[in-house]
């Protein structure tokens, strides 16, 4: 069964209707003969809204109400008035009036009597006004705030205050369009099927009101916030697509929203974006200029396969297919050049004639001398682009010192700005300039709610990142060559136990890290599959932190039970296991059962972690983390206190089990405050997400965890290299001694298949390095 909702509408009785009514199982038709159409709900206007009047008895006063057609409206309480779509009412003032001080007129619709609207009247004795006579606010107090009704076709209010220049200042035009007002309702309820019929009423309604909403900063913000809600709804939900009629739609708007005319407004809307201290917190925190830009880019990310063209008078977009390599002109002001591509990939080039009338010239330094000397191209792919090269036309040759640039949305707290990272000028020639760009995903998005772009950012997660797992792969390799060597006592055992799952917690952590980024560079979000990408990542690093803490625990009790009796080492294991894995396990379900439902558990095509900005899902991560760093801690503090306290290291115990024990407090005592300062730095990127030191460092210490594992978990161990260096001994012995003796056979046999298994390892080893390689 299917359910239309209708919104801002109500029913009159004269259509035909079916309804059908189901208990479960089957479902029972009711049909009527009756036929029932839509309405626009009522807008009614008065002037005034309310004002303040001396009262003096007898006076009249002239008051107005209006509505848009169909309908007809009337002053209740006073019968013996006209009605109409729009009336007037003179009323005389009575002492009772006075007496009340304030009154409420009613203005009704006649046809709905539930849609109504007061004029309020408030008398005084004294003529003491500072503002008089003003023809939409009347009179008014110093400092008092007054409010006024919009214009026909407008809904919404005017406000302003009295000043003591005695006039209403700081007046505010909060009314919109509304027809507009009534788009943006509906499309906070839009679905698949409707969108298309939607966005084609929305190009048509635009297209009719231009003029209108050019002039109107307040009408062209809620435009924008239309197409945000139709981006928003498009990009969660894999199996809506824009069609290419639909995107003609929707091209024809920004056409009509980055006209010349419509500078001025967006002058407007810049500046207020700038000066607003206190400026409504939104998911993102856009600017309406960098939110029309976002919502176009995740519009044009569903955008239906195949090769086509649309033109509009001031956007032409071109989405073609192509394999190997690309090279396009555009419009003949833009030239792309893409040298090489892996596979298949769907190309979709926006190009703007005018969008620097929306996109402030804003850098990041926060400079706004310089001006958009170019065409604004946007460019989207379904596969992962690294090197493009862009040819603009010079619009004003006279200008020198050009820059390349791309939109950052996540400059200045959200509002968006132009950034040269990742971007180089090649050359100018000929009144063309010439650029190459390429960006990638730095591991500081594990914290940051928004990144900055920086290729130093790159360089060191990818670089960092490999070195980590290759240093995790040797980590495991080692642990496997000498497994049989250390399971001699029951400490030593779980010990390596706890770094074998460390390592590989962090191995598949980094592994998922790297999907999660491949998904995320993609221009064709899948929600599904970063949502799963997001979950592994949670749960891995979740498990490489309680992992730790199991080594801590069992350090603790160790030293607490002095090496004798207690639990025995499969109990010990169980509960190593359980609190390795089933903690981490429980708070990723919590948490995507929790934030899922609302779409707030991943961000919003930003990168496959964990959402901050809608839900704080982030807190299931850095919460645990930090609380084990600082649990681990105190127990390193407690267990040395009371070894040097009671000396228990040096009586009573097995030498093995000392050894072991020394072990573990030295890993611990170094990759604890390891781990406390790399995820430590990370609540400073939450803090401040702009400082680009901060993501540095956090990146140079996140991405050689790893590499801190291999060498204090594993290689510091000095009975690990004792093991390795008779390994390698018996490997270069056997490999060099031939014996014609069964014994020497023997041995030989046992080396062989020693050195046989040595090999796999180290094929591996070679071949999740290449593996590597082309991840990253």
């Amino acid at each position: 069964m299917e359910t239309l909702e209708i919104t801002n509408y109500f029913f009159t009785d004269n259509g035909h209707y079916q309804c059908r009514l189901f208990d479960g199982d089957s479902s029972f038709l009711q049909d009527s003969n009756e036929r029932f159409s839509l309405l626009e709900t009522p807008t009614i206007r008065t002037v005034p809204l309310n004002n303040t009047i001396v009262c003096e008895v007898g006076q009249e006063l002239s008051l107005q109400c209006s509505v848009q057609e169909p309908y007809n409206v009337k002053f209740k309480d006073f019968p013996n008035t006209e009605t109409g779509i729009a009336i007037q009412l003179l009323k005389t003032i009575t002492q009772e009036d006075c007496d009340n001080q304030e009154i409420n007129i009613v203005c009704q619709v006649i046809e709905f009597t539930q849609f109504t609207r007061n004029i309020t009247l408030r008398f005084v004795s004294d003529d003491g006004f500072t503002c008089v006579g003003d023809p939409e606010f009347g009179n008014g107090f110093l400092n008092e705030k007054g409010q006024a009704s919009c214009e026909t076709n407008y809904v919404g209010e005017k406000t302003a205050i009295c000043r003591v220049s005695g006039e209403w200042e700081d007046r505010e035009d909060n009314c919109n369009i509304q027809k507009i007002v009534q788009l943006f309702i509906e499309s906070q309820f839009l679905n698949e099927r409707t969108v298309p019929d939607f966005l084609e009423e929305l190009s048509n309604a635009t297209l009719v009101l231009s003029e209108e909403v050019t002039q109107s900063p307040n009408d062209i913000e809620l435009i924008v916030r239309i197409l945000n809600n139709v981006a928003t709804l498009v990009t969660a939900s894999p199996t809506i697509q824009i069609s290419q009629d639909s995107m003609e739609d929707v091209l024809i708007v920004t056409d009509v929203l980055s006209r010349d005319q419509a500078r001025e407004s967006w002058d407007n809307l810049n500046l207020q974006a700038v000066l607003e201290d206190t400026r409504q917190v939104t998911p993102r925190n856009e600017s309406v200029s960098s939110l029309l830009l976002f919502s176009l880019e995740g519009i044009t990310s569903r955008l239906v396969n195949g090769s086509f063209s649309i033109e509009t008078p001031l956007i032409v977009l071109n989405k073609t297919t192509f394999t190997d390599s690309f090279n396009g002109d555009f419009n003949s002001t833009v030239e792309i050049d893409i040298p090489q591509s892996n596979r298949e990939t769907n190309l979709t080039v926006i190009t703007f004639e005018s969008l620097d009338n929306v996109l402030p010239p804003r850098d990041e330094n926060n400079a706004s001398g310089r001006v958009i000397n170019g065409r604004v191209v946007l460019v989207q792919s379904d596969t992962t682009v690294d090197n493009i090269t862009f040819t603009f036309d010079i619009v004003n040759d006279g200008l020198g010192n050009p820059q390349c640039v791309f939109w950052n949305f996540s400059l200045f707290d959200g509002l968006g700005g132009w950034d040269g990272e990742g971007c180089e000028l090649v050359q100018r020639k000929d009144d063309t300039v010439t650029c190459r760009c390429d960006h990638l995903t730095s591991f500081s998005i594990l914290m940051s709610p928004s990144v900055p772009n920086s290729r130093v950012l790159d360089f060191i997660t990818y670089i960092g990142v490999g070195i980590s797992m290759a240093c995790l792969v040797i980590c495991l390799i080692i642990e496997a060559l000498i497994w049989k060597k250390v399971r001699k006592s029951n400490t030593s055992y779980l010990r390596h136990v706890s770094i074998i799952n460390i390592a590989m917690s962090l191995l598949i952590a980094d592994i998922w890290f790297i999907i999660g980024a491949s998904i995320s560079e993609g221009d064709k979000k899948n929600p599904d599959a970063c949502t799963a990408a997001t979950f592994f990542i949670h749960f891995f690093y979740l498990a490489l932190f309680f992992w730790m803490l199991a080594s801590a625990l069992l350090l603790f009790y160790r030293s607490v039970r002095v090496f004798g009796g207690g639990l025995s080492k499969n109990t010990m294991l169980a509960i190593g296991f359980s609190l390795g894995y089933g903690a981490p396990l429980i708070i990723t379900v919590i948490t995507i059962a929790v934030t899922a439902p609302n779409d707030a558990y991943i961000r919003e095509n930003v990168i496959c972690w964990l959402n901050w900005d809608k839900s704080r899902a982030l807190l299931a991560f850095v919460v645990p983390a930090l609380i084990i760093v600082f649990v681990n801690i105190i127990i390193l503090i407690v267990v040395i206190v009371k070894i040097l306290q009671s000396r228990g290291m040096t009586r009573g115990a097995n030498e093995d089990e000392k050894y072991v024990l020394v072990v573990i407090i030295r890993s611990l005592a170094i990759l604890t405050p390891f781990f406390g300062i790399t995820w430590g730095l990370g609540v400073g990127i939450l803090v401040d997400p702009t400082n680009l030191g901060i993501h540095i460092t956090f990146a140079f210490f996140n991405s050689l965890q790893g590499f801190f594992i291999l060498v204090f978990g594993t290689l510091l161990d000095k009975k690990v290299r004792s093991e390795i260096s008779v390994f390698t001994q018996s490997q270069t012995s056997g490999s060099g001694t031939k014996s014609s003796s069964a014994e020497n056979s023997s041995s030989g046999w046992h080396i062989w298949k020693n050195f046989g298994r040595r090999g796999v390892s180290n094929l591996s080893s070679e071949a999740s390095s290449s593996s590597q390689a082309i991840n990253t």
